[in-house]
């Protein structure tokens, strides 16, 4: 799984950037005063004036002014500053590094649908980072997020299949879950899903390879690409 944990936190640093430039952008098209509404209470002004610090566009980078900022609006369920939260807690950033404060945010981004959250919440599951180790729990929360198609999710998903960690063992998931992140995966790791799914397929009889081409074609039917930029 070292490869996979390595895949999680690079993902977790850069949803900050894309989580946040969201929220910037729909504040900072308004005009100036994202300030003045971020201190009125306004939860989109917090996360993009908590996004403005985190990158340095409100003067010199101030990662602990950003994580007030995100705490602000987090704390009114804001689902993307709720994660970035969770991935500041969880990397360091402006404050102690803390598991525990990460799975809490994380959770509650996840709870409200956030796929990355969900990936997220289920590799500290079955990691055991801030949290008790449960496999079981992990599953489920990456089969949310591989639900929504989120390819680092559908690979992770496919290994525990091939594992059979936290789900009784199924290569014929597991390669279908495989296959799809490699069809929904358009960044580096790519490769690394293509390997894994190709080295799972020399362990399957021709039936099994079949079935999971065959779920995996029905899958993609019942669940077409939304080619919508990610949040």
């Amino acid at each position: 799984m070292t490869c996979s944990v390595r895949i999680a936190a690079a993902v977790a640093v850069i949803v900050v950037v894309e989580s946040g430039a969201l929220v910037a952008r729909q504040a900072v098209a308004e005009g100036e005063g994202v300030r003045e509404r971020a201190e009125q209470g306004d939860a989109d002004a917090q996360a993009a004036l908590g996004f403005r610090y985190a990158a340095g566009n409100a003067g010199p980078q101030d990662q602990a002014e950003a994580l007030r900022w995100y705490g602000l609006a987090a704390e009114q369920g804001h689902v993307y500053a709720q994660y970035n939260l969770g991935v500041m807690y969880n990397s360091g950033r402006g404050v102690s590094e803390d598991g525990t404060e990460a799975i809490r945010w994380f959770q509650l981004a996840a709870e409200q649908g956030y796929d990355r959250a969900q990936y997220n919440l289920g590799i500290m599951y079955d990691t055991g980072r801030g949290v008790s180790q449960d496999h079981a729990e992990a599953v489920r929360w990456l089969r949310l997020a591989a639900e929504q198609g989120h390819a680092n999710g559908m690979s992770y998903l496919g290994a525990m299949y091939g594992s059979g960690n936290g789900v009784s063992q199924d290569y014929v998931q597991a390669h279908m879950w495989r296959s799809l992140a490699v069809s929904r995966d358009t960044s580096e790791n790519q490769d690394i899903a293509v390997e894994a799914r190709d080295a799972l397929a020399n362990r399957m009889t021709p039936r099994q390879l079949a079935e999971a081409q065959y779920l995996a074609r029905e899958w993609e039917a019942a669940h077409p690409v939304n080619h919508e930029p990610p949040p």
